[in-house]
């Protein structure tokens, strides 16, 4: 016990795989906002894209010259936060649901922040990357296998770059588990799992004065997302929200750059949670007890990749749960998980075939981007995540490079929702999956986290 707690202590502290600082990532400390101006407009001003704005106010090389949404209380609430930072108010689109049109035909724009229902991300990419403008999409950047191509192809004829807003990418200890993987900590990797398993049962009611909790609406009568996200449960079946497990998982296997998805299958259980949570909150007699909905209450889809890793993701939005990504990285020399905060090493964990905290790990392979600048982003979003991914946004335009999560990796990433859906319907069939990049990814290089 004495010698293998010596070696685990010899190998944190002096372990050559573990350069986790600028050495390892050389370019990174340079990659500092300058002084060019940068003309954003953003078109979905509710409370996602206000973030975006809030987030994006920090930074004085930015100018926010344009709004759209045609909601005029979120219009509003955008305006006040640009005034109370002692900025001027940004001319407002709002005039139907294609006044965004308008909008990116300005010449004092440099990129569009979206963050609006999905059926709406590509129409409104494609609009602004026709203008010429750089683009930023929520997630998911698309909803259909047609879309994806979209993006590509407008981005190829256009030159105009898109980037896929996931934030989850740099959450720190994904990051820090980014930068374990790339320093050889897990060996070869050979399997990964992610997810999205967070309880959206619970809508709220909007009676026009107020936001009430604990509501059964969807559509018209519900509030924020419960408008329009609830009615994709209602037609679809399938892995709705791929995107917060899987970019960070396809960037520890160099997805798009060095390696490319092949094929997935896809099954889901039966439709349960919503209807019973309609039933429990609103009686057996309220309307959308009738609702046939038609997600699966758990959905799990297996990916193969070209270099052999396999990846599950798992998307439960339906069910009792308490909040997890299920982020898990098995490599042949060990394994990381972030339920628990775990991780085992082999012949460096003290026990064999044991458990051991991961939190000596987290704070040795802490990314560069939180070293230095984990003041800037407290307070951001989502635990800081939010500046970074804004931050890489504008570094984009300020030096007119590809954003470091581009739209092969919007498309690679959104595609597994329709190609879930597909599988299932065709009885759990392995499904191949489109290489985007025609074929570059066999030559491209990784770049997040790398030259940001």
């Amino acid at each position: 016990m004495k010698n293998d707690t010596q070696h685990r202590r010899h190998f944190l502290k002096n372990s050559a795989m573990a350069a986790a600082g600028a050495a390892f990532f050389p370019h990174i400390l340079k990659a500092v906002p300058n002084d060019r101006k940068v003309r954003l407009g953003f078109i979905g001003v509710g409370l996602r894209g206000r973030e975006h704005v809030r987030n994006s106010i920090l930074f004085s090389q930015v100018e926010i010259n344009a709004i759209c949404d045609i909601d005029p209380a979120a219009v509003e609430k955008a305006q006040k936060m640009l005034r109370d930072s002692g900025r001027k108010e940004a001319a407002v689109y709002g005039k139907g649901e294609r006044d965004f049109e308008n909008m990116v035909k300005r010449e004092d724009l440099d990129g569009i922040v979206i963050a609006t229902p999905w059926e709406w991300h590509v129409p409104m990419a494609v609009s602004a990357m026709k203008a010429g403008k750089y683009a930023a999409v929520e997630v998911s950047a698309t909803v259909t296998l047609q879309e994806s191509w979209d993006l590509v192809n407008t981005y190829e004829k256009t030159g105009s770059h898109c980037m896929i807003l996931e934030n989850v990418c740099y959450r720190r200890d994904v990051m820090a588990a980014l930068n374990m993987v790339r320093s050889g900590l897990f060996g070869e990797l050979t399997h990964l799992e992610c997810g999205y398993e967070h309880d959206l049962r619970e809508v709220k009611f909007n009676d026009g004065k107020k936001a009430y909790g604990g509501g059964v609406e969807f559509g018209e009568k519900a509030f924020s997302e419960a408008k329009w996200r609830t009615q994709h449960s209602v037609t679809r079946n399938g892995d709705l929200y791929p995107t917060h497990g899987l970019g960070p998982v396809a960037e520890m296997v160099n997805i798009n750059r060095g390696n490319q998805f092949e094929y997935l299958v896809s099954m889901a259980t039966k439709s349960r949670g919503l209807h019973k949570y309609v039933v429990d909150n609103g009686g057996p007699n309220h309307p959308n007890a009738k609702v046939d909905f038609k997600l699966g209450d758990v959905v799990q889809t297996m990916v193969k990749c070209y270099n052999g890793e396999t990846i599950l993701i798992t998307h439960d939005t339906n069910s009792p749960r308490p909040y997890s990504l299920g982020f898990k990285v098995q490599g042949v020399n060990g394994i990381w998980m972030d339920e628990g905060d775990q991780i085992y090493l082999e012949k460096v964990s003290p026990k064999p075939h044991t458990w051991e905290p991961d939190k000596a790990y987290m704070e040795k392979y802490d990314h560069p981007l939180w070293k230095k600048f984990e003041k800037d982003a407290k307070g951001a979003g989502h635990g800081g995540m939010d500046y970074f991914v804004i931050r890489d946004f504008i570094l984009a335009i300020q030096n007119k490079t590809s954003p470091t999560m581009d739209v092969y990796d919007a498309a690679a990433w959104s595609a597994i929702a329709p190609l879930s859906e597909l599988s299932i319907k065709k009885g759990s069939k392995p499904i191949p999956i489109p290489d985007f990049t025609r074929g570059k990814w066999k030559t491209n290089k990784p770049i997040f986290g790398l030259d940001s």
